[in-house]
């Protein structure tokens, strides 16, 4: 970030996502549980606002869209972004999510250092 100057980073997900999909349940995947355990959390945070979608595609691109938030707002606390905004402005980080189907990018949230 800081060696090459970077301006923009981008988080994607994606709508229909194993991993989400996989953290909606309480089922075992083996290894995968391990990388599934922070969007878990992630449910357990938004829980509220998620149960009450009664539509499950619904819920499920909801829970998508919320993952993607919540990593944008993780990066901003690594060490290299709070270096980095120390010193200058940039980068700008963006949380977007990829509609497989439509092709379509949504953006979710922008953070900057103001």
């Amino acid at each position: 970030v800081s060696i090459l100057d970077v301006q923009h980073i981008i988080v994607c997900g994606h709508y229909g996502c194993g991993g989400v999909l996989a953290a909606m349940d309480d089922k075992q995947y083996g290894r995968v549980d391990n990388w599934v355990l922070h969007i878990k959390d992630v449910y357990r945070f938004n829980q509220v606002e998620l149960d009450k979608i009664e539509n499950q595609t619904d819920r499920f691109n909801r829970f998508v869209e919320l993952n993607v938030i919540e990593q944008v707002h993780d990066l901003k606390k690594t060490a290299t972004i709070k270096e980095a905004w120390s010193n200058k402005k940039s980068p700008i980080l963006h949380g977007w999510v990829y509609g497989v189907g439509s092709g379509l990018v949504k953006e979710l949230i922008t953070l900057k250092n103001e």
